[in-house]
């Protein structure tokens, strides 16, 4: 039987993955960047492949269609918006996930964004490195508000990271979880009083209906004027056009994106500007999350084949 591997990170930690794999009668192929674009190779692969092991591309109903044996998208990572739910579903083909194989990692990152953003770190740098020394003045996130739209996992391990900052935490989430918040001190409350009252706001929330463009115009206008926000989660919560005015003129303090609406950005204009951080979707890149979502990536197409069912399937 034959595996597919589209996620370009799948095994850079270690091969525990993949023998996993073989050792239970799987061939693995990995697709490869020098090999040419990702989705063209997909396209010519899949129409045999029994597994895949997702990255970020797209699942359409069109390429779902031309796969004769496949019996799972195995995603490496959480998101499954890149995937078309329905049509996998009408072909019994099986999606699933790796749920908290890469939480502390991305939650890393969601700090690093905010400390970077707020201190000015990347601008600094290349000012450095172009021999133009510039000190702007940042903020502290020391003692601040913290605003967390989506309090899963992730969301939760930024929050218990900023109490170290002596930060008080603001939760949106329709799931209050009440030992969470004894635990931290942290206060759920509705999205116009993070929007209002938070100094950071970092996303973890899936992009769906409800959450598309969350961020926009008039939210930045109802935001604080050196408010920082991230975003590690999904591009499209943020109407990034919105977001570019907001930055150019003020009516923030600036951003961190690691998830953008088109990745990579490259004709984006915010990468025109210096309050602006942006990253390739390498929340997850960590050696020790490689290392997990791998493992648990391959487990959740053997319990498929074995059991027949897995407890991370999210449509099947």
């Amino acid at each position: 039987m034959k595996v597919l591997v589209a996620a370009r990170s799948f095994g850079s930690a270690d091969e525990k993955a993949q023998k996993l794999l073989e050792e239970n009668g799987f061939q693995v192929k990995k697709l490869a960047v020098v090999d040419g674009p990702i989705g063209e190779q997909l396209t010519r692969e899949i129409v045999d492949a029994d597994a895949i092991i997702a990255g970020l591309e797209d699942y359409t109903a069109e390429l779902l269609e031309t796969a004769k044996k496949l019996k799972v998208i195995s995603r490496y990572g959480v998101g499954y918006d890149k995937v078309d739910i329905q049509a996998a579903k009408k072909k019994g083909i099986a999606v699933t996930i790796t749920p908290g194989a890469n939480g502390d990692s991305v939650a890393d990152m969601a700090m690093a964004l905010m400390l970077s953003a707020a201190r000015n770190v990347s601008y600094m740098d290349n000012c450095i490195k172009n021999g133009n020394q510039q000190r702007p003045t940042g903020v502290e996130m020391y003692g601040k508000t913290l605003g967390v739209i989506g309090a899963g996992r992730i969301g939760k391990g930024v929050a218990r990271r900023c109490k170290g900052f002596a930060m008080d935490i603001l939760c949106y989430d329709t799931y209050q979880d009440e030992a969470f918040a004894e635990e931290t001190g942290a206060k759920y409350v509705d999205f116009e009083t993070i929007v209002k009252e938070a100094d950071f706001i970092t996303i973890h929330s899936p992009l769906n209906d409800e959450t598309k463009n969350m961020f926009h115009g008039e939210t930045f206008q109802k935001m604080k004027s050196k408010a920082v926000i991230v975003n590690t989660a999904r591009g499209g919560i943020i109407d990034e056009e919105a977001l570019y005015e907001a930055l150019k003129n003020g009516e923030i303090g600036g951003a961190g994106l690691d998830a953008t609406l088109e990745e990579p950005p490259y004709n984006s204009p915010l990468l025109e500007l210096s309050n602006c951080i942006v990253t390739p979707h390498a929340g997850a890149a960590t050696y020790e999350a490689s290392s997990k979502m791998g493992l648990m990536a391959a487990q959740n197409i053997l319990d498929i084949f074995q059991k027949g069912k897995c407890s991370f399937t999210v449509s099947q």
